[in-house]
């Protein structure tokens, strides 16, 4: 099936007075759906690499950061494609398809480290290309003074799907007696339902005013001139050189707490569950008060997890919650920030731009906590980055980015 092709359904999602946009709802359900597919398959995996293959902290933290930003330059190749074409719809339903076709390679990669690992990157490589097109049609189909809770609104469905993939994958697992292809065959059915649910019911959104000429490379580089996106894009990145990655939050609230291994895949459910309520009220907040605010305030909140986890005091619930708020207050407001700053024609190229240097960034902080894990212990390793992301917080409250008036 060629997305690019396929037209919109005759009676599309609207807009209902006091609502979301429909393309927004309709994008979050597409985002649902592949979350539980997703999360069916990666909620086990920190675990079984750590403890079932005997991993040490720093060989995990090169394939957590390899997972996490190895394909992070194809977020510049599907914003810039989909910006050049202008069929935003049509590029990020390409990402989705990759990964969906991704979760049948788990049934030949069996227990094999690399072809995990490159199964891992195939699936990685969808989400790159879709991110950033994605996130320019939530941009281009709300109104610039309520796009916060548009993407408030936008994660939170995306968190029910991050809630619901652990505990299908556990019903699964139950039904089919301990089979794990049934957890793979099933993520791929439900990966495919969620391309199918895109190209039904998402409409691609074009610019108002078409570019004088067509998009080249130079042009998403070129924004980089407006000193407001650049400073966003530095701040993004610097906070993203010191921010733990998922995995190794939930591996060191194991640790800290000695939680049962049979219990560690129900760890991320208690950041999908705060992430739930407070994507919402939180988006509105920045609406409100400045997105950045918001969004800076979400990275204090994961200094105070971090503190936790590596105190004598505190309680492992209290950490996955913060953990959630984190989230909450930093995944779809900063888009949502920088999404007014860019032009409509190069939307999807400018997040493009701000989310792979995100995703670099984490990339080489997973390596880093690794190492650091690796040679001085948890610990150090956590205070160590702990006190790094509070300066640089600090130093981005002083010299933030300027946002567009509402």
């Amino acid at each position: 099936m060629y997305l690019a092709s396929v037209g919109p359904l005759r009676t599309p999602l609207r807009r209902l007075p006091g609502t979301v946009p429909g393309n927004v709802l309709a994008l979050g359900i597409v985002s649902l759906v592949t979350d539980v597919s997703a999360e069916m398959v990666t909620a086990i995996l920190p675990l079984y690499l750590v403890f079932g293959l005997g991993l040490n902290p720093l060989q995990f933290g090169l394939l957590d950061g390899l997972y996490a930003g190895a394909t992070a330059v194809l977020r510049l190749a599907g914003g810039h494609v989909a910006d050049r074409w202008r069929r935003l719809k049509a590029v990020a339903g390409v990402g989705y398809a990759l990964s969906a076709v991704a979760k049948l390679g788990f049934l030949a990669a069996g227990s094999s480290v690399p072809g995990i690992g490159a199964v891992l990157a195939i699936d990685r490589a969808g989400k790159g290309i879709r991110t950033a097109p994605r996130d320019a049609l939530i941009s281009l189909s709300s109104d610039p003074a309520t796009m916060g809770r548009s993407f408030g609104v936008h994660r939170a469905l995306d968190t029910v799907g991050a809630f619901l993939g652990p505990l299908v994958a556990t019903l699964v697992l139950w039904a089919s007696l301990n089979d794990y292809n049934s957890v793979f065959v099933t993520s791929f059915a439900l990966a495919a339902t969620a391309v199918i649910l895109l190209t039904t019911f998402v409409r691609d959104h074009s610019p108002h005013t078409p570019p004088a000429r067509p998009v080249g490379r130079m042009q998403a580089l070129a924004l980089l001139r407006d000193a407001a996106f650049r400073r966003s894009c530095i701040w993004a990145a610097a906070l993203g050189l010191l921010t733990i990655t998922d995995s190794f939050v939930y591996l060191a609230v194991q640790r800290r707490w000695d939680i049962d291994a049979g219990l560690f895949p129900m760890l991320p459910l208690g950041t999908a569950g705060t992430f739930l309520l407070l994507a919402i009220p939180l988006g509105r907040l920045g609406d409100r008060i400045g997105r950045w605010k918001v969004f800076l305030g979400g990275h204090l909140a994961l200094v105070l997890a971090l503190l936790v986890v590596s105190g004598p005091f505190g309680s492992w619930w209290l950490v996955l919650a913060l953990h959630g708020a984190f989230y909450a207050a930093t995944d779809g407001v900063l888009p949502a920030a920088v999404g007014p700053l860019l032009p409509e024609h190069l939307r999807a190229s400018g997040l493009a731009v701000l989310q792979t240097g995100q995703a670099l960034a984490r990339m080489a902080a997973a390596v880093t906590v690794g190492l650091l894990w690796t040679l001085w212990d948890l610990r150090p390793a956590m205070l160590t980055f702990t006190a790094g992301l509070l300066a640089v917080t600090l130093a981005a409250a002083v010299f933030k980015p300027l946002e567009v008036r509402r």
